[in-house]
C-alpha cells in the first residue's frame, strides 16, 4: 500500500517511533462466528487489478464501514471499484500459485451463486478525508463501501452514539480494566521468516491503554493493548478497518475502526494499537450525510445509547 508511506513516514518522524497500518487480528484469537456482517473487502484500480484489502462492517445492507486509508479518494492511487466477502474462511483457501480462492473467488470475483448472498459488489466509495495522516492525530481514518447488491444478515453493526466512550467510562484518563473484541480478517502472526495470514474471520479481546489523555489519542483515537499477554489479542499487519467493539465477543456496538499501530517489525506484532473512534458528532454526522447523498435505499443505521 504505497499511499500509506505517507502516513507511516509523518508519524515516524514525528515519534521516532515504528508505525504501520494493521488490522489483522493476532494473539489468543478464535474464529469469528458472532458477526456475520463483518467482511474482508478488497479494492481494484481503474483497470480492475487487484490494489489492497481491508476489513470492515455492514451498518445496514448495503452501506459498509472501513478505514479511509482503504478507500482513500485523496491519494495519487485512489480505488475505484470494490468486492467485500463476508464468508468466514473468505480467502481460507487462497492457492498462491494460482493467486486465488476457488471455493469464494476471492479476489477476482464471486463465486457462483454467492452474488448478492455472501458477496457483493461496488463502484461507489468515500472517505471522511484521510490525506496521509494530515492533521494527526485526528487523521479522519472512515471509509464507506456502498454495495451494489445487499447482503441480508441475522443482525448488522451498530454505532455507538456521539460521546459513548466518554458518558461510559468513569475514569477520565480512559484507564480503566475496559474490554473491547476486535474483529477482521488478515495478518495473524508473524516470524522473521514469513507473515501468516488464514484470511478468515476472527475475534480477540483487546484492553483500552487510553482514551484521550494522550497526543496519540486526543479524543480522535483509542490505543489498546497489544497481543498476546492476559488472555488478550491485538492488531498487526495486513487489512485495516475491520470493527472494534465495545465489550465482549457477543457486543455488536461500534466504537470505531482499526487503523494503525506502534512498534511493529517483522519479530512480533506486540505493540500497541490504535482505533480510529466513530463514537464523535463530526463522524457520525460525515456518515449520515454521505449515505443519504449515496444511491443506497437502505439508511436506517442503528445507534446505541450510553448507560
Amino acid at each position: 500500500m504505497r499511499k500509506l508511506l505517507a502516513l507511516v513516514a509523518a508519524l515516524v518522524g514525528a515519534l521516532a517511533i515504528a508505525v504501520a497500518p494493521g488490522s489483522a487480528i493476532t494473539g489468543n484469537f478464535v474464529e469469528d462466528f458472532e458477526h456475520p456482517y463483518v467482511g474482508l473487502v478488497v479494492f481494484y484500480d481503474a483497470d480492475g487489478e487487484f490494489m489492497w484489502r481491508c476489513s470492515g462492517s455492514l451498518l445496514t445492507p448495503t452501506v459498509f464501514l472501513t478505514a479511509g486509508h482503504c478507500t482513500d479518494q485523496n491519494a495519487d492511487e485512489s480505488p475505484v471499484t470494490a468486492r467485500v466477502y463476508f464468508q468466514q474462511d473468505a480467502g481460507a483457501n487462497y492457492d498462491p500459485a494460482t493467486e486465488l480462492d476457488p471455493v469464494t473467488g476471492y479476489p477476482d470475483f464471486c463465486a457462483a451463486g454467492t452474488l448478492g448472498v455472501t458477496c457483493a459488489t461496488s463502484d461507489e466509495l468515500y472517505d471522511y478525508g484521510f490525506d496521509d495522516g494530515a492533521g494527526y492525530p485526528d487523521i479522519q481514518d472512515v471509509g464507506l463501501v456502498i454495495l451494489d447488491q445487499p447482503i441480508m444478515v441475522s443482525e448488522y453493526g451498530q454505532l455507538a452514539e456521539a460521546g459513548f466512550l466518554e458518558a461510559t467510562l468513569t475514569d477520565p484518563r480512559g484507564r480503566e480494566d475496559i474490554t473491547f473484541t476486535l474483529s477482521g480478517y488478515g495478518l495473524t502472526y508473524s516470524n522473521p521468516v514469513q507473515f501468516v495470514s488464514f484470511r478468515s474471520r476472527l475475534m480477540a479481546l483487546a484492553q483500552l491503554v487510553n482514551l484521550n489523555q494522550s497526543h496519540n489519542t486526543a479524543g480522535f483515537n483509542l490505543a489498546l493493548s497489544g497481543d498476546p499477554g492476559g488472555g488478550r489479542g491485538g492488531s498487526c499487519f495486513g487489512d485495516s478497518g475491520g470493527p472494534a467493539f465495545y465489550g465482549g465477543f457477543t457486543s455488536d456496538v461500534i466504537v470505531g475502526v482499526t487503523s494503525f499501530g506502534f512498534g511493529f517489525n517483522r519479530q512480533t506484532c506486540g505493540g500497541p494499537g490504535f482505533v480510529y473512534r466513530t463514537d464523535t458528532q463530526d463522524v457520525i454526522a460525515w456518515i449520515l450525510a454521505t449515505v443519504e447523498g449515496s444511491t443506497t435505499t437502505y439508511t436506517d443505521i442503528h445507534f446505541v445509547e450510553a448507560t
